[in-house]
Formats: structure tokens, C-alpha cells, sequence
């Protein structure tokens, strides 16, 4: 009988609607299958992240998220199953995947309502974050304790890090929601398929997909500190030619980013335009032609240190960044789809620039990093539950920095990488992996990373135990290596992690019940170290300093994840995490000390029901433990606890209001010592969809 797959895409390919016989035919177009019409019957999954997201599915008819951790509660049948991509590059169902995963789906977006994706990571196990003030604010991500450099950010399978970047990481805030419609989080070291950064995890974010029929979407809202936002997004298909198009607007007046609290007195408004597409070309029934970009430009007035007294304080600065995302690629399957190649060319383009409006405009800073990368990547299905996965890389990072007006810095560095990977599945429920990858940089050398995994289920998917170990590494950044304070002896940062988990499913998946154990060891972390007098061997001609591979740390912890449906209108889940994550320096003056900015614990709970008149409510609680800002530990951001609720209800079958209001009991916080956060706010809207 004629099945109907709808897809989403797969490492950010223009996904299509396929009328296929199987799943393996449909990811010939790198495509994922999310549901499926047999006759006039609907059935859809639940894509459930345990205790994840404060958002899980309020009825029997939405999907909410997933997790690798922990099997999604209704995956008990082959037909049933749970696609995801990020893990080996490839669609492939959860069931043989043996890393730590979470996804965050598009219904799951739409319930939580937050505009900014940093609000949407935040409640996942093992992540935390810091932003310097309100909504535009440089945020950082920590992925189990990692650094956050040490994540590798993408859209729509593009890689995000910025090569201009002191240490080549990814600011997450100017990445607001938009029409990114799926979040995939892996954790853990990822460097044999993902390379250079993924020593913490990847995050892959996946924005609207093509569709078969014309699709509109829209929103508007607007709330507190005179915020408003606007976005659409049109799909659809026309002969070969598939496409999704859309763009927003955001702005805001914003809190003071030198906290209320502390004196902070000015608004520091934010304002963002976005856009996004994606082209899909059948020139074939095997050979297809890809086309995504992405566009982002923010600017936000910042604070700092403002002369002549240097004390941090509200300052007239403004910030502003301009991110430019491109990908051309060709897909081609040979021999019945059993050989499924992509060879691709990917750009990333990153300005940044600092401007001091007191006395006079006076440029702070300007930085311009760009990242290309050409690539090939093959999967080859060998037998019956045997695939593998290989490719090549090449990708050159250029970057120029302008400080205070002072001599421009420049840099370039080349990486070449090849990869391969085998998914083995010798007989029903177990499923091992096996993967290694060399990069040859064109400073510091070879690096060669490997990674295993196995999940095994005994009774069918009730139960299910994950286990990996990976390793990673961080190639030095441009700056490191090439600016006034670079040394070019540096080498990569490595690290080795494990993880070890069961998913245990009760009362035919109304609960699910998961732990992960996790541990990684990182060697050869790069500091910023001074040198003293005589200037002799890499200190030569550093007077103010330098870098070096001076650093060593440790992190370990739990995941606990519950999630609970005891009607088809009722879902709560809550997840709690553990992360002791320490400088193990042994010569270092704050060895055994915890690393900055990593709380140390954090719970999610989340509660949704759908009413039988179309109501939809929901409330997350956070809290969040205490950390410290600094690596001495002396200066204490103190733990806090974030309320949110919302609502939503249909008005009409196309058109739906909504409303929420964030951190209701008006909580006063800090993720960074002296910057703002924002206080209880309320916001409403109107969703339409054609």
C-alpha cells in the first residue's frame, strides 16, 4: 500500500515530500521521516526528549522531542521510529544511535514561544549557558562542562564558529528563533565526523524545510520593553524546483547590560533582521542539486569600561554583527540508492564591529573571519543493517582584527580531513559503531581522533543501554596562532569522553525514565599565559604575553530524565543534571578549582495540557545552582529559580493567539558578574498558517 512520507531535512538538505515505498528510499534525498498516511489513518510519533524541554507534547496528535540518552516513548515498532542526523551525518533511526542526543522539534518551538534559541538550549540536560545582559548579549554555550568554544554550532549542517574570534567559538547571541524549525544537541566529544571544536558536542540547528503544497507561515508578537517581532516563511514546490524562503525582524529596547541592580541605568536596545532559504533542484530520480543561505544582522548597544575612571559602567557603545551563511551542493545516488554521495561547498562569512559613540563615533573593534569549506561525504549501505559512512574535507579559515585603530592582524590557517565510519547491526536490538578521522593542519600537524558506541535493547525498546567513548580536539585558533600575542608551536586541544546510559519505558510508554553517566579527561588546553623577563623561547617578542598548552580538565556527571503522560492531554517532564567540571592543572595556582560559568547543578520541569475546548497551557520551572565567574573562585554568581508560563489557543483553523510570561515571580540574577538579566516580562501574539 502507497505510503506518504513527510519529510524534514537531513544535515540542513532541501528536504521534499516523497511518496516512497520505505524509509531507505526516502533518504536517498537525505531526508527524515517524521509520519506517515496509510489509507485515511494519520499516524504520528512522539518525538520525546525525557524531561528535556519544558515543552513536551500536550496531545496524542502533536510530537514533542527526543533524546539518544533515552529512547522517545513511543518508539517500540520499526515503523514507529525516531530519525535523527546530527549523530553519523546520515538519517538514521535512534534506535542505532549510541550517543547522547536531544532534538528539539518544530511543534516543541512553537509551544515554548521563545524567541531566542539560547532560551530553547538552556533546558537541555547537560547545557548551560551565559549571556553579558538582556536578549543580543554575548552568550556562551557549556555542553557538559566543555568550553564553549569547544562546541560546534551549525545551520543547516554549515558550521557557525567564527575565525575572528579570540578562540574560534560561536557567539549564540545574535541567533535568535526565527524559522529554524529543528535543534538538534549532541553531546559529548563528536571530532570524528564533525572535526575540529566538537570536543563538548555539536549543535545543529535546521531552519523551514521545502514542502510539496504552497505553505505560508507567520507571526507577530510584541510585549514588555518595547519588544516586537515579525516573521513568515512561504514553501512549496513547482515542477523539479522545491523551495522555502522566509525572513524576520526583532527589535527591542532592552535591559541595561551593566545590571539594574549595580547602577546600570541606560537601555541597551537590540535590534536583529534575519533571513533564510533553501532551493532544491531534481534534476533526476537520483540526482539532486542543493542550495541553502542564511543572513543575520544584529546591533545592540553594549557596556564597558568607559574612560577615564575604566570602571565597568553604561557606556554609549554599539555593537553590530553581520553573519552571512552559503551552501552549494549536488547529491548523487548510485547502484539503487545503495551508494548515497554529497559534494558540497560551504561559506561562512562573520563582520563584526565596535563603535564608541562618546565623544565622538571612534571605532573599538573591527573583526572579519570567513570559513570555507569543500567537502564530499559518501554512505554506502554494504548489507542488511551495515552502513558506511566516509568523506574529505577541506577547509580554510581566514581572519583580519583591527583594535583601537591600532595595525591590522591577519591570519590563515588550512585543514584537511578524511573520515570513515562503520554502523553495524549483526542482529536485532544491538547496534555498534566504530569511526576514525585524520586532519593534517597546515601549522601545528596531523591530528587522528576515534570514536565508538553500541546500543543494545533486549524486549524490544522497554529497555535500551547506550554506551560511547569519543574523542575530540580543538585546533588552535587564528589568534592564538597568528595575532601580535600568537605562538605558532601550539598544538591541538584533546580530550577523551565516555558516557553510559538506560532508558527504561513503563505503561506502554506513558512513563520514561532515563540516567546517563558521562566523564571527560581534555589535555593541552591553550592559556593565555605572561612572560616575564628575559624574553626567551616562545615569549620572544611577547611582552604582554602569549599562549600556550598549558591547561588540563576534568568533567563528570549525571543526566536524569522522567517524563510522564498520564492522558493523551497531559505531558510533564523534568530533568535534572550534575556536572562537576574542575581545572586539573596540577603547576596551576587553581588546580582543582571549577571552571567558570559551569553551575554546578540544574533541574527543568515542565508541565503542558491541551484543554477539550483548543486551550493549550503550559509552566516551566528552571533552577539553576550556583557557579563562580572567575577561575579562582572568588567571585560567586549565586543560583536561581526561572517561572514561566504560557498559553495558546486556536481562533479559527488557520489562525491561533498566543501569550507568555517569563520569569513571573521576577527573579534577580546573574550569569555573568555585572551584566543584567531580564526581569519578568509579558508577551502576546498571533501565529498564521496557510
Amino acid at each position: 500500500m502507497d505510503k506518504s512520507l513527510v519529510c524534514a531535512t537531513s544535515l540542513g538538505s532541501c528536504a521534499r515530500s516523497c511518496r516512497v515505498p520505505d524509509i531507505k528510499a526516502c533518504q536517498r534525498w537525505r531526508v527524515t521521516p517524521l509520519s506517515f498516511k496509510k489509507g485515511l489513518q494519520v499516524r504520528r510519533f512522539y518525538l520525546v526528549i525525557p524531561l528535556t524541554y519544558v515543552l513536551a507534547s500536550a496531545s496524542a496528535s502533536a510530537s514533542a522531542s527526543a533524546s539518544a540518552s533515552a529512547s522517545a516513548s513511543d518508539v517500540v515498532k520499526e515503523a514507529d521510529e525516531i530519525i535523527v542526523v546530527t549523530a553519523n551525518r546520515e538519517a538514521q533511526p535512534l534506535s542505532r544511535v549510541g550517543q547522547s542526543i536531544t532534538v528539539i522539534t518544530a511543534e516543541q518551538i512553537a509551544r515554548r514561544q521563545s524567541n531566542t534559541v539560547i532560551d530553547l538550549l538552556r533546558d537541555v540536560p547537560g547545557v548551560t549557558f551565559a549571556r553579558n545582559g538582556g536578549v543580543g548579549g554575548v552568550a556562551s554555550i557549556f555542553i557538559r562542562g566543555a568550553e564553549s568554544e569547544q562546541t560546534v554550532a551549525l545551520i543547516d549542517g554549515v558550521k557557525l564558529n567564527d575565525p575572528a574570534s579570540p578562540g574560534g567559538g560561536f557567539n549564540f547571541g545574535n541567533l535568535l528563533v526565527g524559522n529554524i524549525e529543528r535543534i538538534e544537541v549532541l553531546r559529548g566529544s563528536q571530532s570524528v565526523l564533525w572535526g575540529s571544536q566538537a570536543i563538548g558536542g555539536v549543535i545543529n540547528m535546521i531552519t523551514t524545510t521545502p514542502t510539496e503544497q504552497l505553505r505560508v507561515n507567520a507571526r507577530a508578537e510584541g510585549g514588555y520593553r518595547g519588544t516586537a517581532q515579525v516573521v513568515a516563511n512561504v514553501s512549496g514546490k513547482a515542477g523539479p524546483v522545491s523551495a522555502s524562503v522566509g525572513g524576520g525582524y526583532l527589535r527591542s529596547d532592552n535591559i541595561s547590560a551593566f545590571s539594574e541592580a549595580r547602577g546600570g541605568i541606560e537601555r541597551d536596545g537590540y535590534r536583529n533582521y534575519g533571513a533564510n532559504a533553501k532551493l532544491n533542484l531534481a534534476i533526476a530520480d537520483s540526482l539532486s542539486v542543493d542550495l541553502r543561505g542564511f543572513y543575520s544582522f544584529g546591533t545592540a548597544n553594549i557596556d564597558g569600561f568607559a574612560p577615564p575612571s575604566f570602571a565597568f559602567g553604561d557606556t554609549r557603545e554599539l555593537g553590530t554583527t553581520r553573519e552571512l551563511v552559503g551552501y552549494a551542493g549536488v547529491n548523487a545516488a548510485l547502484f539503487d540508492g545503495r551508494l548515497r554521495n554529497r559534494f558540497g561547498y560551504a561559506i561562512t562569512d562573520t563582520r563584526r564591529r565596535n563603535t564608541d559613540f562618546r565623544p565622538a563615533a571612534v571605532d573599538t573593534f573591527t573583526g572579519n573571519g570567513r570559513n570555507e569549506r569543500l567537502e564530499y561525504q559518501g554512505v554506502f549501505d554494504i548489507a542488511k543493517g551495515w552502513q558506511a559512512n566516509f568523506g574529505a574535507e577541506r577547509e580554510v579559515s581566514r581572519f583580519d582584527t583591527i583594535s583601537f585603530g591600532g595595525p591590522i592582524t591577519r591570519g590563515r590557517a588550512q585543514i584537511d580531513s578524511v573520515y570513515g565510519q562503520i554502523v553495524a547491526t549483526p542482529f536485532a536490538g544491538l547496534t555498534l559503531t566504530a569511526g576514525l578521522r585524520r586532519d593534517q593542519h597546515d601549522r601545528f600537524g596531523g591530528a587522528t581522533t576515534f570514536g565508538g558506541s553500541g546500543v543494545w535493547t533486549p524486549n524490544q525498546g522497554a529497555t535500551t543501554i547506550r554506551a560511547s567513548y569519543s574523542e575530540g580536539f580543538k585546533a588552535p585558533s587564528l589568534f592564538q596562532l597568528q595575532s601580535s600575542f600568537g605562538n605558532q608551536l601550539l598544538r591541538p586541544e584533546r580530550s577523551q569522553g565516555y558516557d553510559v546510559g538506560v532508558t527504561q519505558r513503563l505503561l506502554d510508554g506513558r512513563i520514561e525514565m532515563s540516567a546517563t553517566w558521562f566523564a571527560r579527561n581534555s589535555s593541552d588546553l591553550i592559556n593565555f599565559i605572561s612572560c616575564p623577563r628575559p624574553l626567551t623561547g616562545i615569549c620572544t617578542n611577547r611582552r604582554s604575553g602569549t599562549f600556550d598548552n598549558v591547561a588540563r580538565a576534568n568533567a563528570q556527571g549525571v543526566e536524569l530524565t522522567l517524563l510522564v503522560r498520564p492522558v493523551d492531554s497531559l505531558t510533564v517532564t523534568g530533568n535534572y543534571s550534575f556536572i562537576d567540571s574542575t581545572n586539573q592543572t596540577v603547576s596551576a595556582a587553581n588546580f582543582g578549582r571549577r571552571l567558570p560559568r559551569r553551575p554546578g547543578q540544574s533541574i527543568n520541569i515542565s508541565g503542558d495540557y491541551r484543554w477539550d475546548f483548543g486551550l493549550e497551557t503550559g509552566a516551566t520551572i528552571t533552577h539553576i545552582g550556583r557557579s563562580f565567574d572567575n577561575a579562582a573562585n572568588t567571585t560567586r554568581l549565586e543560583g536561581y529559580v526561572l517561572a514561566d508560563i504560557r498559553a495558546a489557543v486556536d481562533v479559527t483553523p488557520r489562525i491561533s493567539v498566543y501569550g507568555r510570561i517569563e520569569n513571573l515571580f521576577d527573579e534577580q540574577y546573574e550569569t555573568v558578574f555585572r551584566f543584567g538579566t531580564n526581569r519578568r516580562s509579558a508577551f502576546a501574539g498571533v501565529r498564521m498558517r496557510y
